[in-house]
């Protein structure tokens, strides 16, 4: 990644496509327990197939309309925990149709939820462990490589009163995972100050190679004592590949001031700053596709 290369800035949202939305197209299409427990496997997989097939009607309209970045949801396979995602009776179909879409041009990432925290024990730990793994598989199959193009995101999900032996538990951790996903995970800062800042996680990259993911949202609330653009150099420094950070304003400043202070804007408020850095943007911005149009409008679209 060599700064006298032309500085480039791909921006792209998250999991919810609001323009198709209004077509009934959806990738989290899911049920509550006891309706898995009422219809299993065979209904799991009824929706699961509707959602993939989905996700590629989202992947083809955001690459006709030059968004170059997205990420997938981790709710495409309902309780996915409770089978293995080969048992699926529509599995062959669903798989043809997530090699349709790792051959599409552009760049997949995704975010499992909070609960995954790799620094923790017995249940958790082995809980976390299966979830991660099955979001790797998933990019198996869609013929992803192995790299942190394709990042598979977390949080520390906690410091448990120490962060510095939670860390090391994280460390340790590490090595159970299977190679392809050592080769996905990274990790972001958080939004609070128990948690962890660029900083504070960087004993995780010297010790296991894992690049940080900068929040520059999280960083606002829980700076550390790092200045925005050195937390931003710290991370960036972290990264093989072209590193991809998450961006949103504060709701609370600019939509609506009654509202948590860790609440995301629904658009992007000002120019967001790279610092003559090439580097892809996520947008967790509540209003997805459209803030990424809103953004171009202001700012210009990059050409690339």
């Amino acid at each position: 990644m060599n700064e006298s290369e032309t500085t480039r800035m791909n921006i792209g949202y998250a999991c919810i496509n609001l323009t198709l939305h209004t077509e009934g197209i959806t990738t989290n299409r899911g049920m509550i327990k006891r309706t898995y427990s009422e219809k299993g496997i065979q209904y799991a997989s009824e929706l699961a197939l509707k959602n993939v097939q989905d996700l590629l009607r989202i992947v083809n309209w955001n690459i006709e309309n030059d968004i170059k970045i997205f990420r997938v949801t981790s709710d495409l396979f309902p309780w996915a925990s409770e089978y293995k995602l080969a048992q699926l009776p529509d599995f062959t179909e669903i798989r043809n149709l997530l090699e349709e879409i790792g051959k599409r041009p552009i760049r997949l990432t995704t975010h499992p939820g909070p609960f995954n925290k790799l620094a923790g024990e017995g249940t958790t730990l082995a809980n976390t462990i299966v979830d991660l793994e099955t979001h790797s598989e998933i990019f198996d199959w869609m013929g992803l490589p192995a790299s942190h193009w394709n990042k598979i995101n977390i949080h520390v999900g906690g410091a448990y009163g120490d962060k510095a032996a939670t860390l090391q538990k994280f460390i340790r951790n590490f090595s159970l995972l299977s190679a392809n996903l050592q080769k996905r995970l990274t990790v972001e800062n958080d939004d609070k100050a128990g948690l962890y800042t660029i900083g504070e996680l960087y004993p995780l990259h010297e010790a296991v190679g894992i690049p940080l993911v900068f929040d520059y949202f999280h960083h606002r609330l829980y700076p550390g004592n790092q200045t925005q653009q050195e937390a931003f150099e710290m991370a960036y420094s972290t990264w093989d590949v072209r590193p991809i950070f998450h961006y949103s304003d504060s709701r609370k400043d600019n939509e609506d001031p009654s509202c948590k202070r860790e609440a995301h804007s629904d658009w992007v408020y000002g120019e967001i700053n790279t610092y003559g850095k090439d580097v892809d943007i996520m947008l967790e911005t509540k209003m997805k596709d459209l803030s990424v149009r809103q953004y171009w409008e202001k700012f210009g679209q990059p050409q690339l």
